[in-house]
């Protein structure tokens, strides 16, 4: 490897982290579906030649791009590098084959370059429905293969197996909305047509060899900045605990234990301790629990003109033990995995907070609510799926953040009015936000917030995971609780109690009204200033 010059090293490396981000913009704005075009729920990178993540879409989902590394590697595995030509690529969902859940569709086409691979451009996007015992969302599903069509890491050619061919054909035979979902692939190829375009860009200004020296080194320079910022911890052991409302058929909550052990600038993560896996499809498979526990790391250890790449994962160590709720054993459904990954990436955060207090952040709200909608008229579905905000927890220097999107998720919300333009069978009555919902405090907790729907046609099914309906975002340093979520159908005079993890037929008429949770205070309530008790009381007039 050549060594460049700081200057070369810095401009690449930005050219890298904006084509990546160029991927994303091209993903999103050419995808077909709401919850990809809208929602942005899709997310890009740049991979080095041995599978390593050089750049990714800092702007889209962190829960999708922190594993990027491991899905890729279990494609090379299946299928050797040396078997790919110009024009093949990879593509798979398979949960335990280094994939999330079977909703996001992940592919990575290589960059050849002078006759070699020396990078791949990577896209993930989430899809509206891919088979399975229900539209959209199987929350009844006993085993992956009741959540949908699994696509195993493999070998394929753009030419000849996805424009008009059998991969496309068989895809789309086996899914209930085809042309969202293959249209959203298709936004996926076109970001990773724009990835390549971008390094080859780079090797004919800056020669192969440089270009690959530049990957290394970001990659290296991130896993310095993170092992700096180890090395600055206390050593010790340190323990946070947070809990899953439960598993959707008790009312047990379901812990999550994560032990950080710091040695220097050497860090350690360890989740023994964790509920053993469930029967319904709320454990989270090995990467989605990865990419939580790094994006966790990460925003506590470093500030934001640290990128987020291999070197993250190069500076710590972590051990999910198998059969947990955060490392299923095949076929345990996980559909439902971020609510459990979200409650890895709450406990890693508090064992870092009581290693270094004065960086410690109240618990937010750290969700997935992901809301369903499907109806079947006329041999056509429609599906609708939306991913809900809630509020963040306050910290020692300002309150939380008011109804967004959770941490690992980042969507942004689906407009009123475009969901009003694609489908017939609902409309939102409502969409506000709830103040009071944030935990009290010297500093407040980010409030939650309210939509509802009417159903306007008989038959609609809704089926619903989220969290936080009986254990609150905890307060911190003396702050209170954010509020619990909730779920109700309004029917008449009738009040239909909806589960956090839950699954309906609607009659026309109906109401669902749909709340968010708050998050956590930080510091008494006694000591936040006058004004901004005053404030917040005008806030609930």
């Amino acid at each position: 490897m050549i060594r460049i010059s700081p200057a070369d090293q810095a401009v690449i490396g930005q050219a890298l982290m904006s084509a990546a981000r160029e991927m994303g913009a091209k993903l999103y704005r050419s995808a077909f579906s709401p919850i990809v075009r809208d929602g942005k729920d899709a997310s890009t990178g740049i991979m080095d030649a041995d599978g390593a993540a050089v750049a990714q879409s800092d702007e889209l989902i962190p829960v999708l791009v922190g594993s990027l590394s491991v899905t890729l590697r279990h494609c090379m595995e299946a299928d050797p590098p040396e078997t790919l030509a110009e024009g093949d690529f990879y593509m798979t969902n398979h949960p335990y084959r280094g994939a999330h859940h079977l909703s996001d569709i992940l592919i990575f086409m290589p960059v050849f370059v002078e006759g070699r691979i020396i990078a791949y451009a990577a896209a993930v996007a989430h899809h509206l429905d891919v088979g399975g015992g229900a539209p959209g969302l199987n929350s009844s599903a006993t085993d992956v293969y009741g959540e949908g069509l699994i696509i195993p890491p493999a070998r394929w050619n753009y030419a000849r197996d996805w424009q008009n061919g059998n991969l496309r054909r068989m895809i789309g035979a086996n899914i209930r909305v085809p042309d969202q979902t293959l249209g959203d692939i298709d936004s996926q190829f076109a970001a990773c047509f724009t990835g390549i375009a971008r390094v080859r860009e780079l090797c004919a200004r800056y020669g192969v060899a440089t270009v690959e020296a530049a990957m290394a080194g970001q990659i290296a320079y991130v896993e310095r900045r993170v092992r700096a910022a180890v090395a600055a911890i206390p050593d010790g052991t340190y323990v946070g605990e947070d809990f899953v409302d439960d598993d959707g058929l008790s009312a047990e909550p379901l812990r999550v234990r994560a032990t950080v052990t710091v040695a220097g600038d050497a860090l350690a993560v360890d989740f023994t301790g964790t509920a053993q896996q469930v029967k319904t499809h709320l454990n989270a498979p090995y990467a989605s629990v990865l990419s939580g526990a790094l994006a966790a790391l990460k925003s506590f250890l470093t500030s934001e003109d640290v990128p987020f790449n291999e070197g993250a994962a190069r500076a710590v160590t972590i051990t999910v033990p198998e059969g947990t709720l955060l490392n299923p054993r095949f076929p345990a459904p996980v559909r439902a995995r971020m609510e459990a990954t979200y409650r890895a990436y709450d406990a890693v955060l508090k064992a870092l907070g009581a290693a270094v207090p004065a960086q410690a952040v109240a618990t937010g709200y750290d969700s997935t609510t992901s809301f369903c909608l499907t109806h079947l008229s006329a041999g056509r579905y429609r599906v609708f799926i939306e991913l809900r905000d809630g509020g963040f927890g306050a910290w020692a220097e300002g309150d939380g953040v008011d109804a967004v999107a959770g941490p690992l998720s980042n969507c942004t919300n689906v407009p009123v009015e475009a969901i009003d333009a694609d489908h017939d069978f609902f409309r939102i009555e409502a969409y506000r936000l709830l103040p009071g919902t944030g935990g009290a405090g010297r500093h407040r907790g980010g409030n939650g917030s309210l939509r509802r729907y009417r159903i306007l046609a008989d038959g609609v099914r809704l089926a619903i995971y989220t969290d936080r309906f009986r254990v609150p975002a905890e307060g911190l340093a003396g702050g209170e609780p954010g509020a619990l979520a909730g779920c109700v159908v309004l029917r008449g005079a009738e009040r239909i109690a909806v589960r956090s993890k839950d699954d309906l037929v609607l009659q026309a008429g109906d109401v669902i009204e749909m709340w968010t949770g708050g998050g956590g205070g930080y510091g008494r309530p006694e000591e936040r200033p006058a004004p901004l008790r005053e404030a917040d009381a005008r806030l609930l007039l």
